[in-house]
């Protein structure tokens, strides 16, 4: 097994996963070639890994995988650098909202006709396709996704009378008034919570910029944003969230891990955390999507994960494309899925994970993804983040329209390149 170790040295922020490098190799046998492949740490297990390769290897005769596990640390200057320089792997993993950053450099390969042709784009999450499709052509493919899901603490329901999780926002609006009850906190949900804020306008219709004539502007301000807005206000007033911070501050699962708060939105993997700081919990916790407007399906969520691209410029094309054939295809999507608890790239897949309460419930929401505008900026925005601030004043009681205006024209600003 040759997974190898990278550091790197500088800052980045989100969860990424890339393959590395590429090259012949001195000393192998005539026809061998190297591919060199960029996972991120913590993206996949060891385990997996080393069973990839080997099978890989194994029906692929003549390839040879080298597996190099980067940190997270400076990989977004390191993946620009390395695209630019023309010594970049052969495949690498990036976070799904990161490709249009990188595919305006003119360093990726288009993998449109293999999209359309070989690998049932149809099917895909939206939230991991959308930001991988740039100006109409695919560069980013999907692998893999998570999402916020509604955690709940079973006790609490029953002690409320509540016997089965609400499907849609009028049933949780009133179940949570209904948990909200002496010194129990009918959710917790921090002031500044802006990805989940984000699904609320997605459902109703709205978006938190959009491009107009080529140019990006901010659009917290449209009818449809302001009602999303209004529904998180009315849902964060049914527990003691602070207004001005967001769920890591303090971190929200050490807060629902004392017993008095009924619900929080967070990834299923917040458990663990939940878990470990009372253990007592631990046969308590219950998962169900976010809801939505109606019955009919549950409500939208920023759908975070990674797409795998492959640079322009790889000496080893047909190769690469294989790698990604295979790690997005049904076989390592499903060992993926049940191995790491994630929601496969294609909602026929989500069979893999049911059984696995929190999974299950993640991917019935992850049918209902989005990302972030897919503008190349918009890390820019997320740096400075006006939403946040903009959330805090609402919830403070500033006239929302005013508000909007303030934050939009903020975004406005940050987007234009």
């Amino acid at each position: 097994m040759k997974i190898r170790r990278t550091l790197a040295c500088s800052a980045a922020l989100v969860s990424v996963c890339a393959l590395s490098g590429c090259g012949a190799i001195p000393g192998f046998g005539d026809g061998t070639t190297e591919v060199t492949v960029w996972l991120m740490k913590d993206s996949a297990s060891d385990d997996f890994v080393q069973r990839f390769e080997q099978g890989f290897e194994k029906e692929h005769k003549g390839v040879e995988l080298d597996v190099r596990i980067q940190e997270w640390t400076g990989i977004g200057e390191k993946i620009t650098a390395a695209l630019k320089g023309g010594d970049a792997p052969d495949v690498i993993e990036v976070g799904n909202t990161q490709v249009p950053q990188y595919a305006t450099s003119g360093g990726l390969l288009d993998m449109t006709l293999e999209s359309l042709r070989d690998w049932g784009s149809d099917a895909w999450l939206p939230g991991l396709a959308q930001p991988g499709n740039v100006d109409g052509m695919q560069y980013g493919i999907p692998w893999y996704a998570a999402n916020r899901v509604v955690i709940y603490n079973k006790d609490l329901f029953g002690a409320a009378g509540i016997t089965k999780p609400p499907k849609n926002r009028a049933e949780w609006l009133a179940d949570t008034a209904k948990l909200n009850s002496g010194s129990t906190q009918g959710i917790y949900l921090a002031g500044q919570d802006w990805y989940t804020l984000a699904g609320f306008v997605w459902d109703e219709g709205g978006e938190l910029a959009q491009e107009d004539t080529g140019d990006w502007k901010g659009t917290l301000g449209s009818p449809a944003a302001l009602r999303g807005m209004e529904f998180y206000k009315q849902l964060q007033a049914l527990g003691r969230g602070p207004r001005n911070a967001d769920e890591a501050t303090p971190p929200q699962a050490d807060v629902f891990a004392k017993g008095k708060v009924a619900q929080m939105i967070a990834v299923p993997g917040a458990a663990r955390a939940v878990q470990k700081a009372n253990p007592k919990l631990a046969d308590k916790l219950g998962y169900f999507p976010i809801p939505g407007p109606t019955d009919a399906k549950p409500g939208a969520v920023f759908t975070g994960g990674s797409d795998l691209i492959i640079p322009r410029r790889t000496a080893h094309r047909a190769e690469a494309v294989q790698v990604v054939a295979a790690l997005t295809g049904e076989k390592w999507q499903t060992d993926l899925a049940t191995t790491m608890n994630y929601v496969p790239n294609k909602s026929t897949l989500a069979p893999a994970v049911e059984g696995r309460a929190g999974t299950a419930a993640m991917a019935k929401g992850a049918a209902q993804g989005r990302a972030t505008p897919n503008s190349p900026q918009w890390a820019a925005v997320e740096a400075d983040n006006p939403i946040k601030p903009y959330m805090t004043a609402v919830l403070d009681g500033a006239d929302p329209k005013k508000a909007a205006k303030t934050a939009s024209d903020r975004i406005t600003t940050l987007l234009f390149p």
